[in-house]
Parts: C-alpha cells; sequence; structure tokens
C-alpha cells in the first residue's frame, strides 16, 4: 500500500466536504466476529467504528440463517443466529462502538503519519490507526430487481430489506419476493399500509410453514393480494409483471420492497494490496495481521495454515488481533494482562456493579 500522495485504493469517491471521523480503529463487518472484534478492543480501551453494508447489524448470521438452530458456541447449548448476535450487541454494549450500516468501505489509503484514511459508498470518512477486515465472504449486500431503469426509484420509492416501516403508511406497496423476510414483510404491512401486494415469481415460498399459513389466511380474507410473475417494467404509477402464462398485467403501487434475499461482494477490499488468495486475505497467526501494517483480517475473509471457517475460530482470532493493534494505538506503553472475573479496571469498564 502507497501513501496516498502516490496511490489512492479502491473504487469510489472519497468525499472531502466533511471533516474524517478520527479512530482508534475501524471495524470493516458487523457480523458476529466483527462484533466480538469490538468486545475485544473495548476491553484493551481502544474505541471503534463499525461499517457494514447491511442496514442492521448481523451479517450473514442472521440474514442466512437467522432463527436456524447454532450448537458450537462455547457455554451457550443453542442459540440462533439472530440471538448470538443479540447477545454480541448487548456485551458490546457498554463500550458504545459506533456502528454506519448501509454503507461500504470503498477507499483506503496509507497517510503520511501511518494512518489510514478510508471512504464509504456514502461519502462517509475515517481517518483510523488500525482497521480490521471482519466481511466475512465479502459485504453482503441485496439482490436487485432486475427491470431496467428501476434504480433511478432508490430510496425514494424503491427500498430493499427495509428495518422501519411506517413510511409506507396509507401507500399502496408491493413486497418483490418469497422468503421468510418478503412474507413477513408484507404481513408487518397490512396494519399500515392502504394496500399490500407481495409479488413473487411462482405461488411457491422459501419461508416458514406458520409464515406461508398466515400469508394463506391474509390473503383469503383479502386483506392481502398476490400477485405471481416476474416485473418487466414499470412507470410513474405501475409496475408491469410478466405472468406465467405470458401475459403482461399492470400493478399500481406508491412503493417497491425489494426482499429478494442478499449476496456476497468482494468490493474494494480485492483492490488494497493485500495479496489475496482465493478471495480471502492471508494473515499471519500471531496477530491476525496482513501485510499491511495494521491492518488485520478476521474470520471467514481470512486465510493461514489450517485455518477453519468457524464462528469460534473468528473470536479466537480477534481475540489476538485486538492484542496485536495495541502495539500501534499505545506504542509506549506496555498493557498488562487482565481478567474480566478480577480486574476492577475491566468491571468498571463494563459497567459491573461491585
Amino acid at each position: 500500500m502507497e501513501r496516498q500522495d502516490r496511490q489512492d485504493l479502491g473504487a469510489g469517491a472519497l468525499s472531502t466536504s466533511s471533516r474524517p471521523i478520527e479512530t482508534d480503529a475501524l471495524i470493516i463487518g458487523a457480523g458476529p466476529v466483527g462484533l466480538f472484534q469490538a468486545f475485544q478492543l473495548g476491553l484493551l480501551e481502544i474505541s471503534c467504528h463499525i461499517v457494514d453494508a447491511l442496514p442492521r447489524a448481523g451479517g450473514q448470521c442472521v440474514e442466512l440463517y437467522g432463527d436456524k438452530p447454532i450448537y458450537d458456541i462455547p457455554g451457550t447449548p443453542v442459540t440462533t443466529g439472530r440471538g448470538l448476535v443479540e447477545s454480541l450487541l448487548q456485551q458490546i454494549a457498554p463500550f458504545k462502538p459506533q456502528f454506519h450500516l448501509g454503507e461500504q468501505v470503498a477507499t483506503l489509503a496509507r497517510q503520511d503519519d501511518g494512518r489510514l484514511l478510508l471512504g464509504t459508498n456514502k461519502g462517509s470518512a475515517f481517518l483510523a490507526r488500525t482497521v480490521f477486515i471482519a466481511a466475512g465472504v465479502g459485504a453482503f449486500v441485496p439482490k436487485r430487481i432486475a427491470v431496467e431503469g428501476i434504480e433511478r426509484l432508490a430510496d425514494t420509492r424503491l427500498v430493499y430489506h427495509p428495518d422501519a416501516l411506517d413510511s409506507f403508511a396509507g401507500q399502496t406497496v408491493v413486497v418483490n419476493g418469497g422468503d421468510d423476510a418478503a412474507l413477513e414483510t408484507a404481513l408487518a404491512l397490512i396494519p399500515i399500509a392502504k394496500q399490500v401486494t407481495l409479488l413473487h415469481r411462482r405461488d411457491v415460498f422459501q419461508a416458514g410453514d406458520a409464515t406461508v399459513a398466515a400469508l394463506r389466511e391474509r390473503i383469503a380474507a383479502g386483506t392481502m393480494r398476490l400477485a405471481v410473475g416476474q416485473p418487466v417494467g414499470f412507470d410513474d404509477a405501475q409496475l408491469h409483471i410478466a405472468t406465467p402464462d405470458a401475459q403482461t398485467v399492470a400493478l399500481p403501487f406508491d412503493a417497491l420492497i425489494g426482499c429478494l434475499g442478499i449476496s456476497p461482494r468482494l468490493g474494494a477490499i480485492a483492490d488494497w494490496g493485500l495479496d489475496l488468495v482465493r478471495k480471502q486475505v492471508p494473515v499471519d497467526t500471531e496477530k491476525y495481521e496482513t501485510r499491511e501494517r495494521g491492518v488485520f483480517a478476521v474470520g471467514d475473509i481470512n486465510t493461514y495454515p489450517g485455518k477453519k471457517k468457524l464462528i469460534v475460530c473468528g473470536f479466537h482470532e480477534a481475540t489476538l488481533a485486538a492484542w496485536g493493534a495495541t502495539t500501534i494505538v499505545f506504542p509506549d506503553k506496555s498493557i498488562p494482562l487482565q481478567y474480566t472475573t478480577t480486574s476492577t479496571r475491566l468491571h468498571t469498564l463494563l459497567g459491573v456493579d461491585h
């Protein structure tokens, strides 16, 4: 990685309209390993910000198997992806990490003082002493509706996987998708929207039995519509649907919600000069640092001899990576090893009552 005056790495323009956010550490990825990275940094009194492409924390753990059981988390006989993330968020709460969700880190450049300047696709900028790539197999981004020109409606009448639904009050809403997220979104909109239509390519769904049963019940009661087909065009008032019997029908809409799942994109990380091996970042096994000083990689994004893609392994990597960062964040300070069972300092940081 060369200095900024010689090279800008990655794609996307860095906003110069605002002063960069200065931080000890920037974590790229808010999945379980990224969240535990924030916890380990917090124990060492290293402040951090967290960036993730998704609009919520959790990464693939929530998006792909949020309600499926997980049996290999130490001390936790069984949990779910969603349950694990909720516990991790509770665990890191005392350290107050700052989240920047719905953003992808696009640029990375070394500064003259050794710090790293990073910019996102939304114009945010960070000046960090250390960077932790916890991006799993890449940034998970929503799969897009494949209709020419429809992205011009983005953030106005077209949204993907929204968190809050209150903004759709009184509107005619079309939800495109057939999995749990799509059905649950459509069902939740019934008391909010003027009219709700679920649009899916066929009358078969990739969702839980109870969710599908609830959907069928609402359709039979007339409180929700089902449209079977694929969107092929649109105008200001209508979405044009190609049906399985080769007809084209018009579906009125004020807002369109895409719930077509998510897919990983390695994105700008591939352009950061980290000598990727099969789309993974090589690291040492002492600090889980990459070939670039101060840039660490933990979880599924990294590779080293004997690597196993398990959450518990990512937790171990995050622990050693946090300790590796101390020599950069506190270059003139010896950091003692402390235990949460006995350290009054750690109890204070964690807000533990004595």
